[in-house]
């Protein structure tokens, strides 16, 4: 790649970026267009605190667990994950390349009365700047980036030595096809049509070489799945459809 390359290329796909972008006034409603994330928040934030805890040494009942704790939500979005880490205490940016994302995750921040360092900025652009986080949340987000090696490789360089990176996203699965984007989008409706691309699911291995390739090890693995009859999302074994990985740096 030349230096010109270098200097251009980009992990955006600037489609996926309008269309989030379009959608960007139902971030905060649970029963809007952006529910299925709202119904997993509870696991994920579960997982999260857990592990954090558990690799810094900090108490889980403590309202500000996360206190001291420096953390990147990637591709943050409206904040539906920056505002409850905020709330733990931890100093908090979230990054997204949809300018309209951000002024939604600002007034939200706002009303809530916290404190959250909001930014319209890439994530190749944040690692350019040198800026290093304790602990970086790719949470959905892979699987609608241009180039994901790319994007891992741009992340992993936050992560302080000692720090962790947190990743969920989508099996490229024909089971995850069938749930995740036919059932999902097509039969119940969760999810407006076209939000998944097939081709743009990622595997687990297709994340755990790109980080290990930049001296990061994948510490912990589970799978997430719904459960119809209570309408909940749990930690499950079944790594087919939803899953989530944490990889660490080792301390210097």
């Amino acid at each position: 790649m030349t230096d010109i390359q270098q200097q251009t290329a980009t992990t955006v796909d600037q489609s996926e970026v309008d269309r989030f972008s379009a959608m960007a006034a139902d971030w905060w409603d649970p029963t809007g267009k952006f529910r299925p994330l709202h119904k997993f928040s509870p696991v994920r934030l579960s997982y999260i605190k857990e592990k954090v805890c558990a690799h810094f040494g900090r108490d889980e009942n403590a309202a500000d667990a996360f206190k001291g704790l420096r953390c990147l939500d990637i591709g943050c979005g409206g904040g539906l994950l920056s505002e409850p880490m905020a709330r733990l205490g931890a100093d908090v940016v979230g990054a997204d390349p949809s300018t309209v994302n951000v002024e939604v995750a600002k007034l939200h921040m706002k009303k809530s009365g916290l404190e959250i360092d909001y930014r319209a900025q890439t994530a190749e652009e944040l690692a350019a700047a040198g800026e290093t986080f304790d602990v970086v949340f790719n949470m959905e987000v892979v699987e609608h980036v241009a180039d994901v090696p790319m994007f891992l490789n741009a992340t992993a360089q936050m992560v302080r030595p000692g720090g962790l990176m947190f990743i969920a996203t989508i099996n490229r699965t024909l089971k995850a096809y069938t749930l995740a984007i036919v059932g999902a989008e097509y039969v119940l409706r969760w999810l407006p049509k076209g939000t998944h691309s097939y081709e743009k699911l990622v595997r687990p291995e297709e994340i755990s070489a790109p980080l290990e390739a930049t001296g990061m090890q994948i510490i912990d693995r589970c799978g997430v799945t719904y459960n119809p009859l209570m309408d909940t999302w749990n930690r499950s074994r079944d790594m087919n459809v939803n899953y989530m990985m944490l990889a660490s740096r080792d301390k210097a």
